[in-house]
């Protein structure tokens, strides 16, 4: 006699994603045909169908309430059939298919509070870290400077009045979990201080060898302080990640006086016209000066201008600079050259200017 047996379900992972896509999108996957920005924030993409898709982009804030989320899904089910999506820099995109649906959905963001924009030749939303809400490492502030900063450049938003994309990231300390590798302009929070180990309480607190481990360049190293075993800082090789300070309370690198920002420029992970290339050095620090960091929103604000000025139609900011070359943009930027530009690390010759001949291109 068979013995009936339940379906066994092993896979506890998340649901797959197919159900959760707008029949258009399920209906036509991998075949799209084209797609083009009708207006700012809203984005047409056809299919080989002739199936339309329309998604209309707005900017949310980062820290997130049960109260908005539930008014997305509100207006998602009132104007998309209940279909959303969120960027990757934290947009959400509602999609639809009824154009007429477009203008009375962005009016009702706007009611709420809700700009449409960020796409095509804007900024869009700040993509960052956690910052003092949060993390125990940040050595700035992610949710305090994005604000200031966005409330200064809320008109690139909003319009699509620059040269070309512009994306700004934000992370609290050189761990990078924001986009600051990869964005046109990124602001890096910084530490200046060297770890502060407390050798009385390390004992009881951390395990020797993992905090040892934990450091990516060898900077922290046993030690026996007053007969004990603990570690020490060597202080040529800290790069100051505060990854010790991750699995080791008792050493600690945070300075209310001396942790500050650090602005950093070209980056970008798009493929056009060419490969995707990592941020580089522009401002070595900005001192915190909370509530809205007017050095740092002022020195991003010029980036931002000069760039729009300068730069060519769909030029990219890291497109930009590589076209005028790195004395110009100091120049036009008026960030004055440091030695702090200069890359000491042991490898950083790999990507040197090869050639003595530092100038500017013939005619520029």
């Amino acid at each position: 006699m068979a013995v009936e047996t339940k379906e066994r379900r092993t896979d506890i992972g998340p649901p797959h994603y197919e159900q959760f896509l707008p029949p258009v999108i399920k209906k036509n996957y991998g075949k799209w045909k084209y797609h083009e920005i009708v207006k700012p924030g809203v984005l047409l993409t056809v299919a080989e169908s002739g199936d339309k898709l329309y998604s209309v982009r707005a900017a949310t804030p980062r820290l997130m309430s049960i109260e908005s989320i539930r008014l997305f899904a509100d207006i998602a089910d009132e104007f998309c059939g209940g279909f959303l999506r969120f960027t990757s820099r934290n947009n959400v995109e509602f999609l639809l298919t009824d154009e007429s649906k477009i203008d009375p959905l962005i009016a009702r963001l706007k009611k709420e509070g809700y700009p449409v924009g960020g796409m095509g030749p804007s900024i869009t939303n700040i993509v960052h870290t956690q910052g003092w809400v949060h993390c125990h490492s940040a050595a700035s502030d992610a949710s305090g400077v994005v604000k200031a900063l966005m409330d200064e450049l809320f008109p690139h938003f909003e319009k699509m009045d620059l040269p070309g994309k512009l994306r700004i990231a934000f992370a609290c300390c050189l761990n990078m979990c924001g986009a600051v590798h990869c964005s046109d302009i990124a602001i890096l929070g910084v530490h200046t201080r060297l770890p502060v180990v407390s050798h009385a309480k390390l004992g009881s607190m951390c395990e020797i060898p993992t905090t040892v481990a934990s450091c990516p360049t060898g900077a922290i190293r046993p030690a026996t302080v007053d007969g004990k075993p603990s570690v020490e800082v060597i202080a040529e090789q800290c790069m100051f990640c505060s990854n010790c300070f991750t699995v080791c309370p008792a050493i600690s690198l945070s300075d209310a006086e001396k942790d500050g920002c650090s602005i950093w420029v070209g980056g970008k992970v798009s493929n056009a016209r060419q490969e995707p290339m990592f941020s580089k050095l522009a401002i070595p620090y900005l001192p915190n000066n909370p509530p809205r960091w007017p050095e740092v929103v002022a020195a991003v604000k010029n980036l931002v201008e000069v760039y729009a000025k300068h730069a060519r139609k769909f030029e990219r900011m890291g497109e930009w600079i590589g076209r005028v070359g790195w004395p110009k943009f100091f120049e036009l930027t008026g960030i004055p050259f440091t030695k702090y530009h200069i890359d000491d690390f042991t490898h950083a010759g790999e990507s040197f200017k090869r050639s003595a001949h530092l100038r500017q291109k013939k005619g520029e």
